[in-house]
């Protein structure tokens, strides 16, 4: 139960409240289940507070302190916690519907099975929330922060809007994807970023033993020096799903691939896992003298070039631009204009004369 004389002292403002608190730093505020509804207390320091099923509907909190205070089960619909810090705070089953809550602060809140539904969360921060069964529907969640959470666990994140008020009506269905999708809109870095990786990026895939790292490594610095981003995976990582996922999102980001199946292991199970999925331009190659695995034949598509046989590390720098770079880059323009080649058709009526 809520202590009555701490209440009335908060009711008086928060003024009042925080000079209260300065005097006895040694007292918890035992507000559980107070009825707060429709109070101004911009501003009011609510540190610590238990107010664990307490009624804040309407409320006006905005900038207010709520550092690891107990909102478990407590009411805030309809109330204004702009700029208000929740950091650590809990709010297991707490009621947010309708709360303005942008530029507020839930870094490391615990909001399992909250209900934001309808709330502004613009600019705010979620990063390292728990979002257990929390329910974000028909949030406006321009330019919200939300690094670290573990959306799968959300109970409800649709219709989400990304966009201010002012701009055209944008919507996702996932608190990391509205972060992300944000930031290709108003982050022109960003952009930028991504479309030099589609148009120059490189993924070197081969092994990390001494002498294949070294041959990895020159081709890397070829690359460099004629504008490329290489992007170099290492074959001797674990072959699991994660492991497959990261190197299938690489591959997309890439312009044309290149392998070094010298001596490989788990190259096989990636190649077999990249290859026949991506319209890539791949260039394989090898030391003279060594043999390729032998399931490499079955990989053989329009997309992958010729095995390139190289002496030494030396050897293979010498035409590297020749026989690796200027030919992805030629199959991959041969890629381009076949997607684009015009249908062939066939007519009954060239068979009528037969």
């Amino acid at each position: 139960m809520a202590d009555v004389k701490q209440v009335k002292m908060l009711m008086k403002g928060a003024e009042r409240w925080n000079g209260w608190r300065q005097e006895n730093p040694g007292v918890r505020p035992a507000l559980a289940g107070a009825n707060l509804r429709d109070a101004k207390l911009r501003g009011a320091n609510l540190d610590d507070a238990d107010l664990e099923g307490a009624n804040l509907t309407n409320a006006n909190f905005t900038h207010a302190f709520f550092h690891r205070a107990n909102l478990c089960r407590a009411d805030l619909t309809g109330g204004t916690f702009a700029g208000t810090n929740f950091c650590e705070a809990h709010l297991p089953g707490a009621v947010l519907r309708k709360a303005d809550c942008h530029r507020a602060n839930f870094d490391r809140a615990d909001l399992s099975g909250a209900n934001f539904n309808g709330a502004r969360l613009e600019l705010a921060i979620l990063v390292g929330a728990s979002v257990d069964k929390a329910m974000f529907t028909g949030c406006r969640v321009y330019g919200i922060s939300a690094w670290g959470l573990d959306v799968a666990r959300v109970k409800d994140q649709s219709d989400l809007r990304i966009t201010r008020e002012d701009e055209p009506k944008i919507t996702v269905g996932n608190l990391e994807v509205a972060q992300f999708v944000y930031l290709m809109l108003h982050n022109a870095k960003i952009r930028t970023v991504i479309d030099t990786i589609g148009e120059k990026g490189v993924l070197i895939l081969g092994r990390f033993t001494k002498e294949r790292k070294a041959v990895l490594n020159r081709m890397r610095d070829e690359l460099q020096k004629i504008g490329f981003v290489p992007m170099i995976f290492d074959f001797e990582a674990p072959t699991q799903k994660d492991f497959t996922e990261t190197i299938k999102t690489l591959a997309g980001m890439s312009r044309f691939i290149i392998a070094d199946i010298t001596n490989p292991r788990s190259a096989p199970l990636e190649l077999h896992a990249l290859v026949p999925e991506y319209r890539i331009p791949f260039v394989p190659i090898i030391k003279k003298g060594e043999e390729p695995f032998a399931m490499f034949r079955d990989l053989q598509r329009d997309w992958v070039l010729d095995l390139l046989e190289y002496v030494s590390v030396d050897d293979l720098t010498r035409v590297f631009r020749k026989a690796v770079v200027n030919e992805a880059l030629r199959k991959g323009d041969e890629l381009l204009a076949n997607k684009f080649r015009r249908i062939r058709t066939r007519q009954t009526s060239d068979y009528h004369r037969r």
